[in-house]
């Protein structure tokens, strides 16, 4: 490209982490990082390509636990058991319905059986936890993780301005954004652009379900024959236990609201790191039919959500 002959590779990284810094301050939001990380990634080249990528995985994980510290545990154990029959059959359908798409655009199976996991439950964590369960190859999961990682920009710039042209309350779009954007990650990013009161139950919501890697890969390893066993991802222990410290030891809510302040701005220097992954490689490698399966199935799974809530029936 004209701009990296321009700039040279020397340059490269300080930029890099001028813009990085940047986002550990106030000054940059969740939505700007991520569009800040693509275009470096895009227009310069990304000098850090294979250390941000292993950085943002761990930086999501620690973010993820700091904001347990200001949830409720008891409102973790509320979701779950009110949401179970919901969780159940949401998962199911979107799995089914992924399926029934694949065979439409004739996808490669295992890559469209990633794509729907990922969809269901909770992104590229679910994909990551599926792929030696069905034996995926490596270029069938780096797809599904590339027309996954496009959605989630898409779904943290574009679900805030639905959710204020549908005037969704907090709570409304907490709930939306946990059960239709699929990482964790955009998941945070977008309710917490929407208001705290969403924050806290889009990352209950999406914890409570991503639980649900376990049974689903446990179901898809008898179906598929095989000897792989999965196990649930340590963050999620940790924000689980981060909620019952916060819940339990009220006495130290001061340094509880630090830990989640600087766990936020950690999120925000992760989607910068995450937007920094993707190249014009990544967009070549997904192809298109993988990309327009994703697109269809994630319109309809978002749409019918969204109505339900609208309705009254998600609450």
């Amino acid at each position: 490209m004209i701009t990296e002959g321009v700039i040279s590779a020397r340059s490269k990284k300080p930029i890099y982490l001028l813009l990085l810094a940047l986002c550990g301050t106030p000054l940059i939001g969740g939505g700007s990082a991520l569009i800040c990380g693509a275009l470096v990634a895009i227009l310069l080249g990304n000098p850090f390509a294979e250390l941000s990528q292993k950085a943002s995985k761990w930086m999501l994980k620690a973010a993820v636990v700091g904001l347990g510290f200001a949830v409720d545990f008891n409102q973790v154990i509320e979701v779950g058991r009110s949401s179970l029959v919901l969780t159940i059959v949401s998962i199911t359908a979107i799995i089914g319905l992924g399926e029934i798409l694949t065979q439409a655009f004739k996808l490669n199976r295992n890559t469209g059986v990633l794509i729907s996991f990922g969809t269901a439950i909770c992104g590229g964590s679910a994909i990551a936890a599926m792929a030696p369960v069905i034996k995926a190859k490596d270029h069938e999961v780096a797809v599904a993780l590339g027309v996954v990682f496009l959605l989630n920009g898409v779904g943290l710039l574009l679900f805030p301005t639905i959710g204020h042209y549908f005037n969704l309350s907090q709570h409304q779009f907490g709930l939306w954004a946990a059960l239709a954007i699929h990482d964790t990650s955009s998941v945070v990013g977008a309710s917490a652009a929407y208001g705290a009161v969403a924050l806290s139950i889009a990352t209950t919501v999406k914890l409570t379900r991503a639980m649900w890697i376990i049974p689903y890969t446990t179901i898809a390893g008898v179906f598929w024959r095989s000897e792989e066993k999965t196990s649930i991802p340590l963050f999620i222990v940790g924000f689980l236990a981060a909620a019952l410290i916060n819940t339990y030891l009220p006495q130290f809510t001061d340094t509880w609201q630090l830990i989640n302040t600087v766990a936020k701005q950690l999120l925000v220097m992760t989607l910068f790191l995450i937007g920094s992954g993707l190249s014009l490689a990544v967009l070549k490698q997904a192809g298109l039919k993988p990309f327009i399966m994703a697109i269809i199935l994630w319109i309809v799974v978002s749409s019918v959500i969204l109505l339900l809530i609208l309705d009254g029936y998600i609450v």
